[in-house]
């Protein structure tokens, strides 16, 4: 009788088919938690706008609430801040022209025609990288929508603080 020297063929199937279900198990465990830390870092992002927001209006009173071109370095490059180009947030958040994708997120804000009042938002690219829409205000209280279906953003303080979204 000959000895056996390493694994038969149905032992290597059952340890390949153990690993397809732990993986089956894990893959949407992982993805539920990667969409997670997606709103988080979008609803922190959308807090950190509200306090670049008030800086900008305090550093530039005159120039009241600035868009994300004029907060950031827009075209520019960081050397003097102004109120064109504050440098106030990095160039992916900051972009030339509104609105500006950031970790999956698309972000806007809107700012009513005197320039005393702003709408941040912040909506996913898609349904499995974030399943929220963000809004936030003058009053600095983010706000969120879950599960959103092709809802635009809001640009008005009454269709953030109304409606379906609710503060965090």
């Amino acid at each position: 009788m000959r000895q056996q020297k390493g694994f038969s063929l149905i032992e290597l199937l059952i340890v390949v088919a153990i690993i397809l279900i732990i993986a089956a198990i894990a893959i949407p465990n992982l993805m539920r938690s990667k969409m997670a830390a997606n709103d988080s870092a979008a609803a922190a992002t959308v807090r950190t706008l509200n306090t670049t927001e008030i800086t900008y209006s305090t550093t530039y009173p005159t120039a009241g609430f600035g868009t994300l071109s004029q907060l950031g370095p827009g075209t520019a490059t960081c050397g003097t801040p102004s109120a064109t180009n504050a440098c106030m947030i990095d160039f992916l958040l900051g972009c030339a022209a509104q609105p500006c994708t950031k970790d999956n997120f698309i972000y806007n804000i809107a700012i009513n025609s005197s320039g005393a009042d702003y709408v941040a938002t912040a909506v996913p690219l898609g349904t499995t990288v974030g399943d929220k829409n963000f809004c936030s205000i003058p009053d600095g209280v983010v706000r969120y929508l879950a599960a959103p279906t092709a809802v635009a953003a809001p640009t008005t303080d009454a269709g953030c603080t109304g409606g379906s979204y609710q503060p965090l």
